[in-house]
């Protein structure tokens, strides 16, 4: 995967110098979707295809559950992309883009006590006071693949100001999690079971979190050709 991110850099780093050799100019596009707040710069390469490198950056809060406990989660997105455009029809703004992303993406978990101030885990009850907080992160291939389409094709002609969209998906490949605990008070015995049983409690966290193994991309963008 490193290997296919160097080549697919090359090739926009190519695209680059083609397209600065051709005195092509570059638009900037401010985009807002599920990647968060970024920008792109779309690259000319050639009549029917645009390179575009950018990023996205996202703070999302929210609250999920497995069978036995009750987590506040914590989505941090973070992604750079180097992005191939490819406009089938010379006369249409409808474009199918693939490419890779350097996924920072991440989620940050804090299990939330039940009314009696415990967590129940694998059929056993502990109480927060003794076992202490539990707390946990959630991760995902740091080298994904993006395939989508969108509509958006910048004017060779006009300068000015234009908009784009994109529909797509991340693969960024199967979730991995982990759980543990901090401040356990409680004998020996316990606080071993306790960790025990937040090994099995994490395998259902896993599969909590594994609906985000393909990561939806919407996004709409605002440009402007200088």
């Amino acid at each position: 995967m490193v290997k296919k991110t160097l080549a697919t850099i090359g090739l926009i780093a190519g695209g680059w110098t083609i397209a600065t050799a051709a005195q092509a100019e570059v638009r900037i596009i401010g985009d807002v979707g599920t990647t968060g707040i970024g920008f792109h710069a779309s690259i000319p390469l050639r009549p029917d295809m645009n390179a575009r490198l950018g990023s996205g950056f996202l703070g999302y809060s929210y609250e999920g559950k497995t069978r036995d406990m009750e987590y506040q989660l914590k989505l941090k997105a973070n992604t750079y992309e180097a992005l191939l455009d490819w406009f089938p029809a010379a006369d249409s703004s409808f474009r199918v883009t693939t490419g890779l992303a350097y996924n920072g993406n991440k989620i940050d978990v804090v299990a939330q006590p039940n009314v009696a101030g415990g967590y129940t885990v694998n059929g056993r009850t502990y109480s927060t006071g003794v076992v202490g907080q539990v707390n946990g992160k959630v991760s995902f291939n740091k080298v994904a693949p993006y395939l989508g389409i969108g509509w958006g094709r910048p004017s060779e002609k006009e300068k000015g100001w234009s908009f784009s969209t994109d529909v797509g998906v991340l693969f960024q490949g199967s979730p991995k999690t982990s759980l543990s605990n901090t401040g356990c008070a409680a004998g020996a015995a316990v606080c071993t079971q306790f960790a025990n049983d937040l090994a099995r409690e994490n395998e259902q966290l896993r599969d909590e979190v594994g609906r985000f193994k393909a990561y939806p991309v919407l996004r709409v963008g605002i440009s402007y050709r200088f």
